[in-house]
């Protein structure tokens, strides 16, 4: 009998797999990503022609000035690939990052992109709150934190970017956006609220911060977070902000 090597049958080639990714919807390219990350760089290859095509194309943003979800997948499965290749692609077409870092404060939010692309969200979630600081401004960053009256000050430009980071970098699961229409579906019921994204077990608040989860695996609308032990106001003020209203 002959022992075959069935590698050919159970897997696709890589350009079986090609084929099937440029003729997916959006919904089903995202699984795609995946399974092209996992044949190295024949995968990469994939991934790094759709960006340049997503480059050179005349970008779309969806709601709130995120980024395509497949464009962001592809940016951090090459990434989080770390070979010679893909970080000489991603430094040479987006330097910067897969997010276009707007701010009408001149705030630096690169910082803020590479914990993200790194997936070092404990980091990632100190510095969107000094982020947020340096929005209110000088007297927010002496204090190290934000009143509620501040918040609604904040640049539309500035909370998109923020979120927009955000959800790129988790699959679309992490950001106020997320957190605001979680918020809406629970009636605007905060103990609700905290009890779905996991900032409060029955009577008890999440412990900061080993009780919180810092991967990927976190509840949906997990993070970033919001310190409620001065009350509700500054994430109320961040989810009703004019930045979500279109």
């Amino acid at each position: 009998m002959t022992n075959l090597d069935t590698s050919s049958v159970s897997s696709p080639l890589p350009n079986d797999l090609r084929a099937q990714f440029l003729s997916a919807t959006e919904r089903n390219r995202l699984p795609i990503v995946d399974q092209l990350a996992t044949l190295g760089q024949p995968g990469y290859e994939v991934l790094m022609d759709f960006l340049r095509e997503y480059q050179a194309s005349e970008q779309v943003f969806t709601k709130y000035g995120a980024v395509n979800a497949v464009a962001a997948k592809a940016y951090q499965a090459l990434f989080s690939a770390q070979t010679d290749q893909t970080q000489a692609f991603l430094s040479q077409q987006f330097p910067t990052g897969i997010v276009p870092l707007k701010s009408d404060r001149s705030i630096d939010y690169l910082p803020l992109q590479q914990f993200l692309a790194q997936q070092d969200f404990l980091e990632a979630d100190k510095l969107t709150s000094q982020k947020l600081c340096e929005l209110a401004g000088g007297d927010a960053i002496q204090r190290k934190w934000v009143y509620f009256t501040e918040v609604n000050a904040f640049p539309v430009t500035d909370l998109r970017t923020i979120n927009a980071l955000w959800l790129a970098h988790s699959e679309g699961k992490f950001g106020y956006s997320v957190q605001r229409e979680l918020w809406l579906s629970v009636g605007k019921n905060w103990e609700k609220l905290w009890a779905k994204i996991n900032w409060k077990d029955g009577i008890n608040w999440t412990r900061y911060p080993g009780q919180f989860v810092w991967t990927i695996e976190a509840p949906k609308g997990h993070l970033p977070l919001s310190n409620q032990l001065r009350g509700v106001r500054v994430i109320e003020g961040l989810l009703s902000h004019p930045a979500w209203e279109s």
